[in-house]
């Protein structure tokens, strides 16, 4: 058995030297990602020189993301490329949805560079690599907010000082531990808390104080939308949602970074692929330092390579300085959680089970 520590390192070699492999012209590869924006983004900045560059055209499906739809659509659909959150690629993985990357690590590693040293720590899973860095953050309208702005994750919760409707996703992901937070808890104790029953009592009684305010969504570019339309003051989303309404259409939306959540967004294959080769080979063009770079500069999402992240420029259009926007960034405050996906992954029916029994106004 290859130890955990080798296997990363060769794994995360090859990915460099998968890029140098034949073109396979003919054949095309289906990607699956989310849509919007972020997609937008992918395109110009991945698949379009991905294609260039192999000849592997690249088709496109959309997905709101969940094992669900990984378990459902991958083998009709001719799945191969599949953008996942890295919890639900754990789930995946063990699932045996997702087709294991531990094969690649046989192959020798590049003799004149080590990228296991260049990616984010834990960036190498059995069956994902992670590819770029997000955030689910607070936003709100600045119309509902003339005077005092929101700026703190407790003002999510105070209806008092800041009225109107919350959108919240229709998931117990991020608003709980937002819940813990503005209840004063340290994020280093967050997810310890929401292990027990006494810290998911806690988190649904903060939530009750905003029960009858909260519009939910569960497609990602919702929040975004009904903030821009005046039909919420606040809401959650992924911090690249918010850039691009804002910068894209004017919309008066702003962020809060201060307790934000962040995550990787990773990579995989889908166990029913019937073009690993080509899978193998995207993976490691879209991991590639330079391409990493290009999304970031396109939309807010930092990449999960250290040399990437230095190679992060301008805006094309706009010239905002993108290194400023990304979740990441020094500049926005000390209050974040790292999102802990084998957590996620592993008490993801419980948190349903306690979420779905709050909905109905039953006993947690």
């Amino acid at each position: 058995m290859i130890c955990a520590g080798k296997r990363t390192a060769r794994f995360s070699a090859v990915l460099t030297l998968l890029a140098a492999l034949p073109a396979w012209a003919s054949d095309s590869l289906t990607v699956v990602t989310w849509g919007g924006p972020y997609e937008a983004a992918q395109r110009q900045a991945i698949f379009e020189p991905f294609t260039a560059e192999t000849g592997i055209e690249i088709e496109t499906r959309r997905y709101a993301g969940g094992l669900e739809a990984l378990a459902g659509r991958a083998e009709a659909e001719g799945w191969d490329v599949v953008d996942m959150l890295e919890n639900e690629a754990i789930a995946g993985c063990e699932a045996g949805l997702l087709r294991p990357l531990d094969g690649m690590a046989a192959t020798p590693p590049s003799p004149d560079s080590d990228p296991a040293d260049d990616f984010l720590p834990g960036a190498f899973r059995d069956c994902s690599v992670a590819q770029n860095v997000f955030a689910t953050v607070m936003a709100y309208d600045q119309r509902a907010f003339p005077g005092l702005k929101p700026s703190r994750i407790e003002d999510f919760f105070d209806l008092e000082r800041f009225p109107g409707k919350r959108a919240v996703e229709k998931s117990p992901d991020v608003i709980l531990e937002w819940a813990l937070l503005a209840e004063g808890v340290p994020p280093s104790q967050v997810y310890d808390l929401l292990s027990t029953d006494r810290g998911l009592r806690l988190a649904f009684r903060k939530l009750e104080t905003i029960r009858d305010a909260i519009v939910w969504w569960e497609e990602v570019a919702e929040p975004a939308e009904l903030l821009e339309a005046g039909a919420v003051s606040m809401a959650s989303g992924y911090n690249g949602r918010f850039f691009a309404i804002a910068r894209d259409q004017g919309a008066p939306v702003t962020i809060v970074w201060d307790g934000r959540v962040i995550g990787y967004e990773v990579w995989a294959i889908a166990a029913s692929s019937r073009k690993p080769d080509e899978a193998e080979r995207f993976l490691g063009f879209a991991t590639a330092p330079r391409q990493q770079a290009r999304l970031a500069e396109l939309i807010p999402y930092g990449p999960s390579r250290l040399s990437a992240l230095e190679l992060v420029g301008l805006h094309p259009e706009t010239n905002i300085p993108m290194q400023q926007q990304l979740p990441n960034a020094p500049q926005h405050g000390p209050r974040f959680l790292l999102r802990d996906s084998p957590w996620y992954a592993h008490t993801e029916a419980l948190r349903q089970r306690r979420f779905e029994a709050w909905l109905k106004g039953t006993t947690q």
